[in-house]
């Protein structure tokens, strides 16, 4: 490794936020102790120093907080050893990318951070980073630092890194290799042959509500005796499915510890995007427009605990096909009760964020195969119709939303001229989808305008 980096990292993470810190960096923890191996983590901030700050002084340890109905656990988690932020020293993450003590380059940088149209899947070769990666060896995009990193192995005779995607996107490692060669190819064409004869990009479905760490819970932790600038919370479920390719084999045990490995992980991520994140997301925009502030107070509504189950029984569960082994009424049974699960202050806002990069992979595919089986849609539209709403940067007593996504602006100017002009945004909609959604959602949005989110859901759910 580079001086100054522990000799043990054999992962080198990209977007250390609270997530993978609640889920993939504990099952690496445990797989270590489990059956040993050299797979530290070396985090990487891609632009706020916050992380790096927060948990330096406290040696990278930080605590994973289990919260359940009962109470709370706490585990001190030791598997990061270093992190770096790549907009202050691009080169030191490189290097450490590109050492050949590293065998995973894992990644949670959000939808929005793959540079892709969410639609299409593709890399989008006009994005302001990508523009600057193409002619920069020193990236700023994650697409930008996989492929410069691995064209620095292929230049040093190494074998490249597994690439491990553990976002909430749809084949999520199909479509980060897609991104990766297309920039790649861009830059150099042999360079993108070479990572596509001898690079693996398996396909991840990762399960865990992590809400945001707020200043009280840091404050209660130290109540407790236990200093911790940048604590997770965390439900007590967690699941991990993984398609089992990686380079030359290479990987943490982490079956000994849980984790399922696959062939095809593409019915879990069909099941969790669409059961957990599309009613997730449905929750958040309606709830929020309601006035709900929590996922657990917006399904303790007996309104929108009709509507939820509404949703999985009648217009997704239809759409899917059950992975091997689940039963898919049961498993929609235990989202609810993690959804109810009252320690657990996901914030409606918080899910909110980013829908124009989540829309099609959480709610828009479950719609376009009901649309081609001809079942009807109603609380889908609406969930459509709220986004809509919610994206106007007005609620529904005229408060201003703060709005995060990356098409803010764009989206409320297409809000304040009507649902055609959001349904012709052809990086959420592809123009077949928006034509055969144009009357549903349009009715939904009129009625969310008249009657408000809770009485339109009613409507939806007959509670």
């Amino acid at each position: 490794m580079e001086a100054g980096l522990p000799a043990e990292i054999g992962i080198v993470h990209l977007g250390l936020g609270a997530f993978f810190r609640a889920h993939g960096a504990i099952y690496v923890e445990e797989a270590m102790k489990a059956s040993g191996g050299d797979w530290s983590i070396l985090g990487v901030s891609l632009q706020s120093p916050t992380m790096r700050d927060a948990l330096a002084p406290q040696g990278f340890a930080y605590h994973a907080v289990e919260q359940g109905p009962a109470g709370e656990t706490v585990r001190r988690v030791e598997v990061v050893r270093q992190v770096l932020v790549a907009k202050e020293d691009p080169e030191a993450v490189l290097a450490a990318m590109a050492d050949p003590g590293v065998r995973i380059v894992s990644l949670t940088v959000t939808e929005k951070g793959y540079c892709h149209n969410p639609a299409t899947g593709a890399l989008n070769p006009d994005h302001p980073d990508i523009l600057h990666d193409l002619s920069d060896a020193r990236p700023r995009s994650a697409p930008g630092y996989l492929v410069r990193a691995l064209q620095r192995r292929r230049e040093a005779g190494l074998r490249p890194f597994t690439v491990l995607c553990c976002d909430n996107l749809p084949e999520n490692g199909r479509v980060v290799r897609g991104v990766v060669l297309d920039l790649a190819r861009r830059i150099d064409p042999a360079l993108a042959d070479w990572i596509a004869a001898e690079g693996r990009f398996p396909s991840t479905m990762v399960d865990r509500i992590v809400p945001a760490t707020k200043p009280e819970d840091i404050e209660r932790l130290r109540a407790r005796g236990i200093e911790d600038n940048l604590p997770v919370m965390h439900e007590p479920f967690s699941q991990w499915v993984v398609e089992d390719d990686f380079v030359d084999g290479a990987r943490p045990d982490l079956g000994a510890v849980g984790v399922q490995l696959v062939q095809d992980v593409t019915p879990f991520e069909h099941m969790k995007l669409r059961m957990l994140n599309g009613t997730h997301s449905s929750l958040a925009y309606l709830g929020y427009l309601a006035g709900h502030e929590t996922i657990a107070e917006t399904v303790a509504d007996p309104v929108f605990a009709a509507f939820v189950r509404h949703l999985w029984r009648d217009e997704i569960i239809p759409a899917l096909t059950p992975p091997p082994g689940v039963d898919l009424a049961a498993y929609a049974n235990q989202l609810f009760q993690r959804y109810s699960n009252p320690a657990i202050r996901h914030r409606t806002w918080q899910i909110a964020m980013d829908g124009s990069q989540k829309l099609p992979q959480r709610i828009l595919g479950t719609l376009t195969e009901n649309i081609a089986a001809g079942r009807p849609s109603p609380g889908l539209m609406l969930a459509v119709a709220g986004w809509m709403r919610y994206v106007s940067g007005t609620d529904e007593k005229g408060q201003p939303i703060e709005v995060k996504d990356p098409l803010a602006d764009e989206l409320r100017k297409r809000a304040a001229e009507g649902v055609p002009a959001l349904l012709g945004l052809r990086a959420v909609f592809p123009e077949e989808l928006a034509e055969a959604l144009a009357s549903g959602v349009t009715a939904a949005h009129a009625r969310l305008t008249d009657v408000g989110a809770r009485r339109a859901v009613e409507e939806i759910s007959g509670s």
